[in-house]
């Protein structure tokens, strides 16, 4: 989206792109960095894109040719599946790889002047005497594992600007920084944000089975009433198919594992008939934002301001961001105009953002989240009624519950999940699917994943909730290994990190810090 929204000023503002969770570094990686959401592929691009491109898509040759042709909903119990009414609404939308859209864009941002420098990771914003912020450092690269210099070393570099615009997606390393250092959450909306993990597959299917711009979602069955979560299927171009599963992070039992919930769900009799003879390309996983209107911070700061998923404008009842971060990013963009060329403040953002579209809609959807709080039933009964008779028009705003980290309960206080083993037909473990990733790090760099304390995991986390790390990572960073006299140690794996950002999250006592590696590392989506 931050390429995107600069378009419309093609060479007034001067834009350098710089990845702040050390994703957008090559052509593969431009996804992660433009948007929180590498878990879906269905996205409201059409009115994002022709504000941007009055031209028509099929004369730029965009990637965009799959429109949605039936939108289902599902209700799954362990063997059947219940049809509900869509609330989606996906009609004028198209089944995308966000991957090669992001490309495209950025291509033609360089065709109109923008600067885009991949290769290098922002790990710092910087600060003018009177804490206004005037820019962002890049890390130091060919620093090795012991922290002595490489033969290869490279000092970071600082970027500097008049308007500094954040779009890290979810979770950023800086923004939430920022949002901290300015206090901009209780400035904004008030209440915390939750989040949620997607985890992602793209599948090569049978040609009688593969249906063009077919859109399914789900909810129930693996996960117990208690826990929010769903799934989403869209059948893209070529026989391919994104198949994915969403568990919010506020889930209370610690034995839950997101991932093995996502291949147990592939076993269900309405998704394996799809799978059956299929082939999986490729697997991701991305944290996204679900606190919705509610969470919203203040998102203006003294020298900029924070877009995107960054700030969090995902559409939880849609689980669609895309078309909302892009605007955001367009009605930055006229502000930042405004600012350099009129004498403007950046504060025209926030009222312009509240005069938008993007306003109206995630205050319609703003108690389609907290009302799973209640459970699985009353949280149907409550959106529907929030959906179908009240129109996103009720009187009332619903809350949050606990913090996704305080939501965890102690291991004692909950029954152990066993998952089956995966049968590498339609499940497969956990290297089999990093290696479909295409995740890469330099091996011999400081791990970015980083402990406040390093006595909390052996102290708290291994004898309170069971090392839930080791269950909640998707790529299996995280694991519990004896040392030489026996005792389990808690050992990263930094080299696997899919930078989900969900251990930043879901940790208990929040002592896991995630922090950008050196510029080309992390996965390697093509097609996701």
């Amino acid at each position: 989206m931050l390429i995107c929204q600069f378009v419309l000023w093609r060479k007034v503002l001067k834009l350098v792109l710089i990845s702040c969770q050390g994703m957008c570094l090559s052509p593969v990686h431009w996804m992660n960095f433009s948007h929180s959401g590498n878990r879906k592929m269905l996205i409201s691009v059409k009115i994002s894109l022709t504000l941007s491109y009055p031209s028509n898509k099929k004369n730029l040759k965009a990637p965009i040719h799959v429109p949605v042709t039936s939108d289902k909903f599902l209700l799954l119990t362990k063997n059947h599946a219940l049809p509900l009414p869509s609330p989606f609404n996906n009609k004028g939308n198209y089944v995308i790889s966000l991957s090669e859209l992001v490309r495209w864009l950025g291509v033609k941002a360089e065709e109109l002047g923008v600067e885009i420098y991949p290769g290098f990771a922002a790990s710092e914003v910087l600060y003018d005497v009177d804490d206004k912020v005037i820019g962002v450092a890049t890390n130091d690269m060919g620093v090795a594992k012991d922290g002595t210099r490489k033969d290869n070393f490279q000092p970071g570099v600082e970027l500097k600007g008049k308007v500094t615009l954040l779009a890290e997606g979810c979770r950023g390393s800086l923004s939430e920084n920022v949002i901290s250092k300015y206090n901009l959450r209780d400035k904004g909306q008030g209440q915390h944000q939750t989040y949620a993990l997607g985890i992602k597959e793209v599948w090569e299917v049978s040609g009688d089975k593969h249906y063009p711009g077919l859109v399914l979602h789900t909810l129930g069955w693996p996960l117990d009433h208690k826990t929010y979560g769903g799934s989403f299927l869209y059948h893209m171009k070529d026989r391919q198919v994104a198949i994915g599963f969403v568990v919010a992070l506020n889930y209370q039992n610690p034995f839950l594992n997101p991932y093995e919930e996502f291949q147990k769900f592939k076993h269900h009799p309405a998704i394996r008939n799809l799978l059956e003879r299929g082939t999986v390309l490729q697997y991701g996983a991305r944290t996204l934002n679900e606190g919705g209107y509610q969470s919203i911070p203040y998102p203006v700061f003294p020298g900029g301001a924070i877009i995107g998923c960054s700030a969090g404008f995902l559409n939880v009842p849609k689980i669609k961001g895309t078309h909302t971060a892009m605007k955001s990013g367009m009605v930055a963009a006229e502000t930042a105009f405004g600012v350099l060329h009129e004498g403007f403040s950046m504060e025209a953002y926030w009222e312009k953002l509240i005069n938008s579209w993007i306003w109206r809609e995630l205050h319609a959807a703003r108690n389609f989240r907290p009302a799973f709080e209640y459970g699985l039933i009353p949280g149907l009964v409550l959106s529907a009624l929030e959906h179908y008779v009240m129109k996103g028009r009720s009187p009332w705003t619903l809350k949050h519950g606990k913090p996704d980290h305080e939501a965890t309960k102690e291991a004692r206080l909950c029954p152990r999940i066993e998952y089956p083993k995966p049968d590498g037909v339609l499940s497969f473990d956990v290297p089999t699917s990093l290696y479909r990733s295409n995740t890469n790090h330099d091996h011999d760099q400081p791990a970015h994943l980083r402990l406040r304390d390093p006595q909390i995991p052996e102290l708290v986390n291994l004898p309170i909730y069971d090392g839930p790390e080791s269950r909640y990572c998707p790529a299996h960073v995280y694991e519990y290994m004896p040392d030489e006299k026996g005792q389990l140690k808690l050992q990263i794996n930094a080299q696997n990190c899919l930078h989900c950002k969900a251990c930043d999250i879901k940790d208990p006592k929040q002592n896991i810090q995630w922090t950008v590696p050196e510029g080309g590392g992390g996965p390697g989506y093509s097609i996701m």
